[in-house]
């Protein structure tokens, strides 16, 4: 397993690999510590680095969450969102042709390894109000603010 961390604007964003693709990105309290970097972790950093910056907007990364067939469904469909769009858990229900589980995709939605190059914080409630965001609803907020997609703060 290959670990490290970079700093963001929201704080220091952790980074797993496998050695041949990226398993989890997640917000963390303080950095890694014991960093071990491979080629794929390296390029997860960059692109990482340059989304916080603004000068990357589509992730181009192997991805190997870990979940069950249903999650893998919501998070691959979560990865057809656009950069700077909003959908609703119906709409991501409706893309994986389940309607009726909506109530599922937020629970998958929660479970997501790979945040913020698997957009969960892209998914908003059907009413249009930010609804939970693992690394809290501050970070969510910032996130669709940065893409351009959520009204700036006054």
């Amino acid at each position: 397993m290959y670990q490290a961390s970079i700093d963001s604007e929201l704080g220091p964003v952790a980074i797993y690999s496998d050695g041949e693709a990226i398993t989890a990105v997640s917000f963390v309290q303080s950095p890694v510590t014991e960093t071990k970097w491979c080629p794929i972790l390296r390029e997860a950093a960059q692109q990482l680095t340059d989304y916080f910056d603004g000068s990357l907007r589509i992730f181009d990364l192997p991805l190997r969450p870990q979940g069950t067939e249903f999650q893998e469904r919501v998070w691959q469909t979560l990865q057809r969102i656009p950069f700077g769009k909003l959908a609703s858990y119906a709409d991501v229900a409706n893309a994986i042709e389940n309607p009726k589980a909506v109530r599922a995709v937020g629970m998958a939605n929660s479970k997501n390894p790979i945040g913020i190059v698997v957009p969960c914080h892209r998914v908003i409630g059907a009413n249009g109000t930010l609804t939970g965001y693992a690394g809290g609803l501050d970070k969510k907020s910032w996130l669709l603010r940065h893409e351009g997609c959520w009204p700036t703060e006054t």
